[in-house]
């Protein structure tokens, strides 16, 4: 067995593996032991001694470590099949969770190969139209392809969470998001991991079709018959996992039109707001500037303001603030960052929870109705320009009520262009937000500053509709055969969590094939 040891180091020391390993060896009694890095996380609470926290597991020289197993293969062309809808974190982990239980996975994506997506992304960056299956939410990988890869989670109750971060090293992910306290890919190295995956269901006998998407559902005896997908093609099956992702408006409003019960689901909205990562970096570091073995830092902040919760969400340490639109006529932002997190500024998601009181003006969309107040807000930001430019305030002259008359550079690619966000958010979370900032500006005061841009708005944190389904075999209530996942379905929040729901759907929904 394995002596376990933790110890903290300071950032260079911790940078370097023959002192973390000497460390660790010292502390074990094992001078020669074989040292396996099992958690690693950064301290800078306090001012003059920021370090690192480490645990690690020492084998004895004659012990083999103990390795976390990812996903197993096999050949399943010939085996039954199981219809996936969407390729994002939850469909491309309910495929692999399929193989290795010897059923054929059936992926049917609306949007395009990763490759082939690059190109629309382009041009959505360059204030151009958005396709509408193929955008930063829809296309291989869905929208956790490019939303950063953060992959922290509290969900560790849910599922073997090594095992998922283990199915990312294996397809090139860095070891190291086995052991870092809040792991992190990178936007720039998703895309290879995502397509290496989609090559190993293949290799496997599962099939990923691209540009299919869904347009309608056969029923027969409260049971999915039949796929309608868009251009003509029917498709028999017996088993389908819904994992179309939380902007996937047509899905929810296909459902509805069917008479297939669904509901309204609390969510949150706001704006972005991006600093100069150095001014963030010294309000975290208590200093000038970084040092070379300390990495960008990042922040988590919650208040609560007037009745609601109002938090940072998906901050984006040396990121950039991304078009995430998945129709003409809206404005949506989000964040990522690449895997060396070294862009200029730092980004987070700054939103307030919104709940039925604020769905009530749109009550004539029965379970729709959050959707609707989310496409509401969504569309008046799009107002400001008529473009994918988006509207943008500095956030000190916004808790004043003052215009920008000049804004400062910003990492958004379509262009921010200066309004009151006042304008662009519902009144309420308007003012949630702006009291929120007022107390966060009297703990961290460099934060309220006039450096810093709100850009709106941020409005797909999750998902607005929850698709029910029942708590033993997860399958829909209505539909026996239909078993709906994920973000969009409204039980997920993030890759791995996304990942985690994939791979008990996909358990469930083969018990009795």
């Amino acid at each position: 067995m394995p002596v376990s040891v933790q110890f903290s180091l300071n950032p260079e020391a911790a940078h370097q593996e023959e002192v973390l390993v000497e460390h660790a060896r010292r502390l074990s009694g094992l001078p020669h032991g074989r040292v396996v890095l099992r958690k690693k996380s950064l301290d800078a609470r306090k001012k003059n001694r920021i370090c690192y926290l480490l645990q690690a597991d020492v084998y004895d020289h004659d012990e083999l470590p103990v390795k976390q197993a990812g996903f197993a293969g096999r050949n399943v062309q010939h085996a039954p099949e199981v219809h996936i809808i969407g390729f994002g974190p939850a469909g491309m982990f309910a495929a692999l969770q399929l193989i290795e239980d010897g059923f054929k996975p059936v992926v049917l994506e609306r949007g395009k190969k990763v490759r082939e997506r690059r190109r629309d992304l382009a041009e959505i960056c360059r204030n151009g139209p958005v396709p509408p299956d193929s955008n930063y939410c829809f296309g291989e990988g869905g929208a956790g392809t490019y939303s950063d890869g953060k992959l922290y989670t509290r969900s560790s109750k849910r599922g073997n969470v090594a095992k998922v971060l283990q199915a990312f090293i294996d397809h090139g992910a860095h070891a190291d998001i086995a052991y870092e306290a809040h792991p992190h890919i990178g936007t720039n190295k998703l895309p290879d991991i995502v397509s290496s995956i989609r090559d190993y269901i293949e290799a496997c006998g599962g099939e990923v079709h691209f540009n299919s998407r869904l347009d309608g559902l056969e029923l027969n005896s409260a049971s999915v018959r039949t796929l309608l997908m868009h251009g003509g093609l029917r498709i028999p099956v017996r088993r389908v996992l819904l994992c179309t992702g939380h902007s996937a408006r047509d899905i929810f409003s296909m459902l509805h039109h069917a008479g297939i019960p669904l509901e309204a689901k609390p969510f949150a909205l706001g704006i972005r707001i991006e600093h100069p990562q150095a001014l963030i970096d010294q309000i975290q570091y208590h200093c000038d500037a970084r040092g070379p073995y300390l990495p960008p830092s990042s922040y988590s902040l919650v208040e609560q303001s007037l009745g609601r919760g109002v938090f940072s969400f998906c901050m984006c340490p040396g990121g950039i603030i991304a078009p995430a639109a998945t129709a003409p006529g809206e404005v949506v932002v989000n964040g990522w960052s690449p895997s060396k997190r070294n862009n200029p500024f730092a980004n987070s998601g700054f939103v307030a929870g919104v709940d039925e009181p604020d769905f009530q003006p749109f009550a004539a969309h029965g379970p729709l109705r959050a959707m609707q107040f989310q496409a509401h807000w969504e569309q008046k930001a799009f107002a400001v320009s008529g473009s994918l430019s988006a509207p943008a305030q500095r956030l000190e002259d916004f808790i004043q009520g003052k215009n920008s008359a000049r804004l400062p550079e910003c990492s958004y690619l379509p262009g921010v262009i200066s309004a009151d966000m006042r304008e662009v958010l519902p009144p309420q979370v308007s003012k949630s937000i702006r009291e929120a900032l007022i107390m966060i500006g009297k703990k961290m005061p460099a934060y309220r500053s006039n450096e810093a841009l709100m850009v709106g708005v941020e409005s797909r944190t999750s998902s607005p509709v929850r698709i029910p389904r029942t708590k033993d075999t997860l399958q829909h209530p209505s539909i026996a055969n239909l078993f709906p996942c994920g973000e969009g379905a409204g039980y997920a929040g993030g890759i791995v969590s996304a990942a985690l729901d994939g791979i008990r759907v996909a358990q469930l929904a083969i018990k009795d094939l």
